[in-house]
């Protein structure tokens, strides 16, 4: 037996080294198979337990391009895919004929520029005008100072530049919900604005509008689908067409091509509503909604010694009795901040600094705007962005009834009487009756002084949340990202129902215009 012991260690080690050779091949084999793959990326490792059935487990997550996806079957009950961020939303602007252009004359160099009174001089900037030099101690220093000395009268330009960065701008007008008309009817009419006869006040814009109702876009739906912006109130484009030469402002808006379209004013006459009233600019024009929180602390926590402030003139003769009167109070009493523009040329540019005015609106609770040449004032848009609470003698006056796009939709308590018993809300602006102060019945300051601390905390918050929907940004910049909406992307929400609407052929009336309201705001006008 132990003869035959090297022939079994033999056959031991055959069998042995032939297994090893084995599994070293085998080894090799799966090795250079695997290599041959490329794993998916970041795919993670699933190990299972020896006595686990892999079809006790969810189908595999595998990671592509850094996005995760999950294979599954489609299922009868998914909901659709949303619609394109554009659907409903695309704009076609016109192209228009350089006779058209009212900055054809706005070229590097022109001395233009060097005019104040030019409309040149408003267009820099992005049409947010000059940028204002740092002034110290005027708690603007780090926002205002950063946009620019805007003219009341820019928001022409100011939209245009807004328009050609719109995100859902097309070149097919057939796609198109609306067509945007870069037209300027204000800055037309200020070359020839008072004193010149009604050919040279009409003339230039009829020859628009002819060559408007030509073009392929008008026939589609006679201009019912095009919208503008004319940049002043409704009142300057609606001269009688049966008046002389003497007056102010031309036919514009009485022109029957106009009353197809959507127009937007700083004042509309809502008894007749046919334009829609968008807020004026004002002097904030934010970047980012970072710089706009910063500016609503700011004016959360300005000191405010005077309990009411006032900037604006006299009229000539006492035509504006309830200006006087506003005078009259303020420069009687302590408590009240003014500036006053009446002194003219002097007084024009000091109610054009913004410094000036920003720092007497940030000093005062409330801010009293009295009519002037039309109800709406641009005043009532700065004293909102400086966090105080407009004081109005008209309704007609009241964002409520001029800004229905842009004045919250909804706003509980903080209800006041005043006296006229109509249940109005007054959460965030008070509204005097101009023929009770005139006649003596309403004292302005006492009637003031009787909102406590509370009561003006809670109004200043209100104004202060509001800031954003009044505010034009930078029309350069668009706040990516970010929830927060100005008073670019209301209007254009609004203009977009509104043609959306009336493509679907209903009724495009504003929010709130009944016969019962409008009656009840001409009842309460002087």
């Amino acid at each position: 037996m132990e003869a035959h012991y090297p022939k079994y260690l033999l056959y031991c080690l055959l069998i042995a080294g032939s297994w090893l050779l084995s599994c070293v091949l085998h080894f090799q084999y799966f090795q250079s198979l695997s290599s041959s793959f490329t794993p998916p990326r970041r795919a993670a490792l699933v190990v299972l337990p020896a006595a686990l059935d892999a079809s006790f487990l969810p189908s595999p997550t595998v990671e592509a391009d850094d996005k995760t996806v999950v294979p599954s079957s489609p299922s009868p009950s998914s909901p659709p895919p949303p619609p394109p961020p554009c659907e409903g939303r695309y704009v076609y602007m016109l192209n228009l004929p350089s006779r058209f252009d009212m900055l054809r004359d706005c070229v590097d160099g022109s001395p233009l520029f060097d005019d104040i009174w030019s409309w040149c001089a408003i267009t820099v900037n992005a049409g947010l005008g000059p940028k204002i030099s740092p002034a110290a101690g005027n708690g603007t220093a780090g926002i205002i100072p950063s946009t620019g000395c805007t003219d009341q009268y820019a928001l022409e330009v100011m939209f245009h530049n807004w328009m050609r960065r719109y995100e859902c701008l097309t070149d097919d007008p057939s796609t198109a919900t609306a067509v945007y008309v870069p037209y300027y009817p204000a800055l037309e009419l200020h070359q020839h604005l008072c004193g010149y006869n009604t050919t040279a006040r009409d003339g230039p814009s009829e020859a628009f509008l002819r060559w408007l109702s030509s073009q392929p876009t008008w026939a589609a739906l006679g201009g019912r689908d095009h919208f503008m912006v004319a940049a002043k109130t409704t009142w300057m484009f609606r001269r009688d067409p049966g008046a002389g030469d003497d007056g102010c402002g031309n036919n514009f808006l009485g022109q029957p091509e106009v009353a197809n379209m959507s127009v937007l004013t700083y004042e509309s006459n809502i008894w007749a509503p046919r334009d829609i009233a968008v807020p004026y600019p004002s002097y904030f024009h934010p970047s980012s909604s970072g710089e706009v929180s910063t500016w609503q602390s700011r004016a959360r926590a300005a000191h405010r010694p005077f309990l009411f402030a006032f900037a604006g003139a006299r009229r000539l003769k006492g035509q504006l009795a309830i200006r006087d009167r506003v005078f009259d109070v303020c420069e009687a009493s302590a408590r009240c901040g003014m500036v006053d523009c009446s002194h003219g040329l002097e007084g024009s540019i000091t109610c054009r600094t913004a410094a000036k005015l920003v720092g007497l609106f940030t000093s005062a609770r409330f801010c009293l705007q009295p009519r002037g040449d039309s109800f709406m004032r641009r005043s009532s848009i700065d004293s909102v962005m400086a966090g105080c609470i407009p004081v109005f003698f008209h309704r007609a006056s009241t964002l409520e009834a001029q800004y229905r796009w842009h004045e919250p939709e909804e706003t509980t308590g903080g209800r006041r009487s005043n006296g006229d018993g109509d249940g109005r809300r007054r959460r965030y602006y008070v509204l005097l009756n101009s023929d009770d102060v005139l006649e003596g019945r309403v004292d302005i300051e006492e009637e003031l002084s009787r909102y406590s601390d509370e009561e003006v905390a809670a109004m200043r918050e209100e104004v202060i949340r509001m800031i954003p929907r009044f505010m034009y940004r930078d029309p350069r910049v668009r706040f990516e990202g970010e929830k927060m909406r100005d008073a670019f992307d209301i209007t254009m929400d609004g203009m977009m129902d509104r043609m959306r609407r009336i493509k679907n052929g209903e009724d495009v009336a504003l929010k709130g215009e009944d016969d019962s309201d409008e009656a009840a705001m001409a009842a309460n006008d002087s």
